[in-house]
C-alpha cells in the first residue's frame, strides 16, 4: 500500500472535520442538495467527456493510486546485469526459461525477443511502441480524475448560483435568507474540497506512478538491448546506472559493500 497517499487522504478528513466541529455545529456543512449538484454534476460531465469504457477503469486507477507495486529501478539493473551475466556464460538462449517465470510482462517480452533473434533494432522498435501506447493509456486514465479535478468547482459554482436564484425567490420572507446563503456557499466548499482534496492529488498520484514506470522501462529497453550485443555485465552495469539518481546509487552503492554481493539490492525492499 502507498502510505503516503492513505495518511493524505485521511489527515485531509480529520482535518477538514475537526474544523467544523470547532465551529460548533457540523449540521450547518451538511447539504444533500449541494452533494447532488456537485458529485452529479462531476459525474455527468465526466460521462460525456469519456466513454464508459474508460470510466469501468475507475476502480482499477483509486487501486493503483493506493497501491505501491512498481519495481525499483535499481532492483530491474541488477536483474538485467545477472541476465546479462548470464547470457555471457551460456548465450542468449539460455534466458528462454528465465523469460517464462517473469512477473513482468514487458522484461518477460523484450527478453523472449531477444532468445527468438529478432533484429535488435526490430526489438527497439517494439518495445518502444509498448511504452507509447502505455503512455497514453496512463494519460487517459489520469485525465478522467484531471477532469473531474476540473469539474467539481465549476459545479460547486453552479450549485450556488442555483442557492443564489432559491433564494432571492425568497425576498418576502427574511428568515429563509441566511440558511438559503448557507446552502449556496457550502456548493461552492463542496466542489473546492472534492477538487483539491481528492480528484487533482489523485491524478497527481497517477501521473507520478506512470512517469516511475516509463522510466523503469526505458533502463528495461537499454538493457535487454546491451545484452543482445553481448556486451560484458560490468558494462551493462555502469551504462544502466545512469539512469539512477545520486541517492539511488548511494543506496546500491551501500548494499554492496555491506554484503559484497551485487544482487543483494533485490532482498532490501
Amino acid at each position: 500500500m502507498d502510505l503516503a497517499t492513505i495518511v493524505g487522504l485521511v489527515a485531509g478528513a480529520i482535518i477538514f472535520s475537526l474544523v467544523a466541529i470547532l465551529g460548533g455545529n457540523v449540521v450547518i456543512f451538511v447539504s444533500m442538495q449541494s452533494a447532488l449538484v456537485v458529485l452529479g454534476g462531476t459525474l455527468a460531465g465526466v460521462m460525456i467527456s469519456y466513454t464508459f469504457q474508460d470510466l469501468k477503469n475507475i476502480p482499477n486507477l483509486l487501486r493503483v493510486s493506493l497501491q505501491n507495486d512498481n519495481m525499483e529501478s535499481e532492483h530491474v539493473i541488477e536483474n538485467l546485469v545477472n541476465f546479462a551475466e548470464k547470457a555471457r556464460r551460456e548465450g542468449l538462449l539460455a534466458l528462454e526459461d528465465d523469460a517464462a517465470e517473469m512477473d513482468d510482462e514487458f522484461l518477460q517480452k523484450g527478453i523472449q525477443l531477444v532468445v527468438d533473434g529478432t533484429d535488435p533494432e526490430l526489438v527497439k522498435n517494439i518495445l518502444e511502441t509498448k511504452l507509447t501506447f502505455l503512455a497514453e493509456r496512463h494519460a487517459k486514465g489520469r485525465g478522467i480524475f484531471a477532469t473531474m479535478g476540473q469539474l467539481a468547482p465549476a459545479f460547486g459554482m453552479i450549485g450556488t448560483l442555483i442557492g443564489l436564484v432559491q433564494m432571492l425567490s425568497q425576498l418576502d420572507d427574511p428568515n429563509q435568507l441566511g440558511s438559503g446563503m448557507a446552502v449556496a456557499l457550502i456548493t461552492t466548499l463542496y466542489g473546492a474540497l472534492l477538487a483539491n482534496w481528492i480528484f487533482i492529488p489523485l491524478a497527481k498520484n497517477l501521473e507520478t506512478q506512470s512517469n516511475h514506470e516509463i522510466h523503469v522501462k526505458e533502463v528495461i529497453i537499454e538493457g535487454i538491448l546491451s545484452i543482445q550485443a553481448g556486451e560484458n555485465p560490468r558494462i551493462v552495469r555502469e551504462k544502466l546506472h545512469a539512469f539512477l539518481s545520486e541517492e539511488e546509487k548511494e543506496v546500491v552503492e551501500a548494499r554492496i559493500n555491506e554484503t559484497g554481493e551485487v544482487g543483494a539490492v533485490e532482498n532490501a525492499s
